[in-house]
């Protein structure tokens, strides 16, 4: 990808073109990665279509904002704490009733996160973020219950599966299989409305139970779609012909 400024900004390997559907944000350096989505921000000045559009991705990518976002949208989500301190998170780790799920501010995948259950390897964890000036996320740890990813496309939910590992991480790039699963009125209406409170044309709404977990902004879709028949290039096509028309 190529930026070059010119009177506007244009990004001139998607020159010319109608729209874009975001499929990733490549691993790099801070500044490279901002640069990117950059990109997609001048797209979107220069009136293309973009799905996701960057400020929903930027939503969705920050943890904490998202869970600020769905909390301010009443969206049912696990009591939360972040923090800078390693004292603070202490703190909030007894807070949640010394029982949470630790994960990095940004990420995916599962990758970094750690769940804690006992105050003297809290404190050692803790501190060794410290190290790295990293911000505390908490979750409080929730009971045991179906784990299931459901894809929203357009204020709708295409499908879902539920997913099933060996242990309290299920993500099927760490090894859980997914088998399509059916979710009740109250589910579907919690995906529709956590989508709408982060501003997303399409996304992974992860459940827990009644509770949404988090967003992925831009969800990998095989597993469900194999485990389901869905398809989804066509569901996302179709919203994205859509929204052109209507721009």
């Amino acid at each position: 990808m190529v930026g070059h400024i010119d009177g506007d900004v244009a990004v001139r390997s998607l020159e010319g073109c109608d729209a874009v559907i975001v499929r990733g944000i490549p691993r790099g350096s801070l500044e490279q990665v901002i640069f990117r989505v950059d990109a997609l921000h001048a797209l979107v000045a220069r009136g293309v279509t973009v799905v996701n559009s960057p400020r929903a991705i930027e939503r969705t990518i920050d943890k904490f904002l998202a869970s600020a976002l769905l909390a301010r949208a009443a969206v049912p989500t696990p009591r939360t704490i972040a923090c800078e301190r390693a004292e603070d998170a202490l703190e909030a780790f007894d807070e949640l009733g010394g029982d949470v799920v630790v994960k990095p501010l940004f990420g995916s995948m599962g990758a970094g996160m750690t769940r804690v259950d006992d105050r003297d390897v809290a404190y050692r964890v803790f501190h060794a973020l410290e190290l790295e000036r990293a911000v505390y996320y908490l979750q409080e740890a929730l009971s045991a219950d179906r784990d299931v990813r459901a894809f929203v496309v357009g204020g709708r939910v295409l499908a879902a599966i539920e997913r099933v590992g060996s242990g309290w991480r299920a993500n099927l790039a760490r090894g859980a299989r997914a088998q399509a699963a059916e979710l009740s009125a109250e589910q579907e209406r919690l995906c529709v409305s956590a989508a709408e409170a982060l501003g997303v044309d399409y996304a992974g709404v992860d459940l827990l139970g009644d509770y949404v977990l988090e967003l992925n902004g831009i969800p990998g879709w095989h597993g469900l779609q194999d485990a389901t028949g869905a398809d989804v290039a066509a569901a996302l096509v179709a919203h994205l012909e859509s929204a052109v028309s209507e721009a």
